[in-house]
């Protein structure tokens, strides 16, 4: 039988394929624009017939129907490795629940640990060789494939076809049923508005980075502002090597900036695993030969991170303690987004030759009530801890930046107070007094 009589005897309508499903089951949608929205729908209309249904996912944008339709959770019961906005509004609402996790580990935790009795993930058409692309999913699939009882396969006639360094693709003989539909085109998110704080704190890193550094930029306004400006500044021959590729990464290509050309692991070639951004993004990513996906397993190790010279890694975060411990990911209990990869660039950019990793965050931000607070704080009271002390590196604010690598309790302190809003700083070195953490010769500037 060739590929294509295959295709035909496994290609079945949404409703026949999610008839698999049993109560009880164990469901991975998979990531982010690979999301499954015809799987989903046809499995929301069998809500009464199904109970506790667990599904994974991460990184979805929704609407996830079968979540939707079962505020009860009696029927389906959702939960994400890494929150985006619209999994953090069903956090909110009691319908989703987080998975702790590190990037790297997540296939990982699929081979030794976890159950998948359906896999379910969006791909583009099978070529002729009887493959489907793994597209903007590659850094998570192929782990949540391999260990799936059952793989159904969406074909989205949308989804970029990126080249894979290797886990990119699954042959047609793998799979277990195919659907076909329309889609509409896929979420766009373009480079967020930054602030003019963000911008500040943009000014303050772009000393640090040099030609021919290799660039991670984490999610949100800040990291996409940092690498717009790295576009206008005149530094050349960077690499691409991050977890997520986003419109930064484009408009950096752009502009000649990275032209991967020093890269100590692909010559020639930046290095992602996972790909959301605008149409132009999408455009620009696929079957391009300057760009390869492959599992976060090998584009997060910290091994290989740190092979790269000038390797710069740039995240955010929402809170930093006196103390040098980060949280990137909760306010108090509320979930916000996840660890994902920041703690495998803070390894291993620490460990790569001339390698700098930055904690980016606003020094204050302002309550609902208009009330503004530090974000850098005493010390933590059951906020969850992104970074530990012990590998916090570089800390920056619009204030300036700081590296805490080798310094004591009261070097941080001194520090980290010298990063903060002035309105705070003086309540901060009264705590850090009372956290014995203070030495009377501590000078801080105002």
């Amino acid at each position: 039988m060739n590929c294509f009589d295959e295709y035909k005897k496994k290609l079945v309508s949404p409703e026949e394929a999610v008839k698999v499903v049993k109560s009880g089951d164990w469901i991975d949608y998979n990531c982010c624009v690979c999301f499954p929205a015809l799987l989903d729908e046809a499995l929301a209309k069998r809500k009464d017939e199904l109970f506790d249904v667990k599904i994974r996912g991460n990184l979805l944008f929704g609407p996830i129907k079968a979540v939707e339709g079962d505020p009860e959770r009696e029927h389906f019961y959702y939960n994400s490795w890494h929150c985006s906005a619209y999994e953090r509004r069903l956090c909110d609402r009691g319908l989703c629940n987080f998975i702790p996790m590190v990037f790297r580990d997540c296939t990982e935790y699929y081979k030794h640990f976890l159950t998948v009795n359906v896999a379910m993930m969006a791909v583009p058409p099978m070529d002729k060789h009887g493959y489907f692309n793994l597209s903007a999913a590659t850094g998570v699939a192929r782990g949540i494939l391999d260990k799936a009882d059952i793989v159904i396969l969406e074909v989205n006639e949308h989804l970029p076809r990126l080249f894979g360094a290797f886990d990119d693709s699954i042959h047609i003989s793998e799979v277990d049923y195919v659907v076909e539909g329309d889609h509409p085109d896929l979420p766009q998110f373009p480079i967020e508005q930054a602030s003019e704080t963000d911008r500040r704190i943009a000014d303050n890193i772009l000393p640090y980075i040099v030609d021919g550094a290799a660039l991670q930029l984490g999610i949100g306004a800040l990291p996409n502002m940092i690498g717009k400006m790295i576009a206008e500044s005149g530094v050349m021959d960077l690499s691409m090597h991050t977890e997520l590729c986003g419109d930064a990464y484009y408009e950096l290509y752009e502009s000649g900036a990275i032209t991967n050309t020093r890269s100590t692991l692909f010559h020639g070639k930046g290095l992602t695993g996972i790909v959301f951004g605008s149409r132009k993004l999408y455009d620009w990513v696929d079957q391009n030969p300057a760009v390869l996906v492959a599992p976060l397993s090998y584009v997060n190790s910290p091994e290989h991170i740190a092979k790269l010279e000038n390797m710069i890694s740039i995240n955010n975060c929402l809170q930093v303690d006196l103390f040098g411990q980060v949280n990137a990911e909760s306010v108090g209990f509320r979930q916000i987004s996840g660890t994902g990869g920041q703690l495998d660039y803070l390894t291993g950019a620490s460990m790569a030759k001339g390698g700098k990793a930055f904690i980016c965050l606003n020094s204050t931000f302002t309550d609902k009530q208009g009330v503004r607070h530090s974000n850098i704080i005493p010390h933590f009271n059951g906020d969850i801890i992104t970074d530990p002390r012990s590998q916090t590196y570089l800390i920056a604010t619009e204030y300036g930046v700081v590296n805490l690598c080798g310094r004591s309790t009261w070097e941080r302190a001194e520090m980290l107070i010298s990063l903060a809003h002035p309105d705070f700083r003086e309540d901060l070195i009264k705590a850090a007094e009372a956290q014995r953490i203070w030495r009377k010769t501590n000078k801080i500037a105002y």
